[in-house]
């Protein structure tokens, strides 16, 4: 008879609704927000601070989510009239920033976030209403994508800035190590790196919580991409350099609040699950590549016909497949050339 392999566990059954709240600790509500994806939800957290409340994370900008604010701020609502005093977003996603800009103005109050993931955030917001560039379709056809999905692509371009309010004009710079008095609390804040540039997590040593952001979740993982903008970056390094940080930093007691899923228990566990999962995902690029192949057919052999049939899917895989190409490449297990058609294709060295 063998011993049970460790589990996570999650101690919260109910969901709120959107515009409800669920109390994780007292000062910690946990607020809930409808996705149009295929991922329904991100999970919010409203911190009491003072005669107001600091929120983490926002919703994506749509009419739903703004119907689910006013109900969660009305004099008899959940947050009990209070006004925000602060808004913290951990990263640049729309679904993390999306109602920041509409929050800050309606509150008059700060924006809170890392430098790299504001200034990111106002670039890509810069693109709305913007050709295609050039460097994206190459980008792209280097991948081996075909015409037919260049061409989506460029019709999409710019589709980010529409899911995001515009952002207010100045922030708050969030660091790794900093320390935030919010409240009767003190929360640190922790950044990852690998699925966004500069992730902001925060760790409150009393209450042992940490709302991870999408930095670590307890269901699925988050994509880790190259994209046109840096077609050379190797975030799954910085990924794993993440995972060693947050095990280092945060002790395995802690309560996970992560931005998908429920809250949960098995910090370290979880952590070494992502780590062993990333290394699984190398791997498999790795044994693919006794032939030369194009990003593209790495894409089909590794992932399900369906994601490679969606835009947003094939855009999401070629990015993490060209995650394990960089990774292995700066590691000097593989090469490249450039065909006869402009696209990369990639060996074992």
């Amino acid at each position: 008879m063998t011993d049970a392999a460790p589990a996570l566990s999650y101690p919260f059954s109910d969901l709120p609704l959107p515009g409800q709240a669920t109390e994780i600790k007292p000062g910690v509500l946990w607020l809930r927000m409808p996705l149009p994806f295929s991922l329904d939800h991100i999970n919010l957290w409203a911190l009491s601070d003072g005669p107001g409340w600091a929120v983490v994370d926002t919703g994506i900008r749509s009419v739903d989510v703004m119907n689910a604010w006013l109900a969660l701020l009305a004099p008899r609502g959940p947050l009990a009239g209070r006004p925000v005093s602060r808004v913290m977003v951990t990263h640049m996603h729309p679904d993390h920033v999306g109602m920041a800009g509409w929050l800050t103005r309606r509150f008059e109050c700060a924006l809170w976030m890392t430098r790299d993931e504001y200034l990111s955030c106002r670039v890509m917001l810069a693109d709305t209403g913007r050709e295609a560039p050039v460097d994206g379709v190459r980008f792209y056809r280097r991948a081996g994508w075909s015409d037919t999905e260049v061409d989506e692509y460029r019709t999409r371009f710019g589709d980010f800035g529409k899911m995001i309010h515009p952002l207010p004009d100045s922030f708050v710079r969030l660091t790794d190590g900093q320390m935030l008095r919010i409240g009767d609390q003190e929360w640190e804040v922790i950044v990852g790196t690998g699925h966004s540039p500069e992730h902001a997590c925060f760790y409150s040593r009393e209450l042992d919580l940490l709302i991870s952001g999408d930095q670590v979740l307890p269901r699925i993982s988050s994509n880790t991409s190259v994209y046109a903008t840096e077609p050379h970056a190797n975030p799954l390094q910085g990924w794993l350099d993440s995972i060693d940080r947050l095990m280092q930093r945060v002790p395995g007691s802690a309560l996970i609040l992560p931005a998908h899923n429920e809250p949960f228990h098995g910090l370290h566990l979880r952590l070494e699950q992502l780590r062993a999962s990333t290394v699984r995902g190398t791997d498999r690029v790795r044994q693919q590549l006794a032939q030369p192949l194009r990003v593209i057919d790495l894409v089909r052999a590794l992932y399900r016909s369906s994601i490679v049939a969606e835009q947003m899917h094939l855009n999401l895989a070629t990015g993490e497949t060209l995650a394990h190409l960089n990774y292995l490449d700066q590691r000097g297990e593989i090469v490249s050339a450039e065909d006869e058609d402009g696209a990369m294709r990639y060996r074992l060295a």
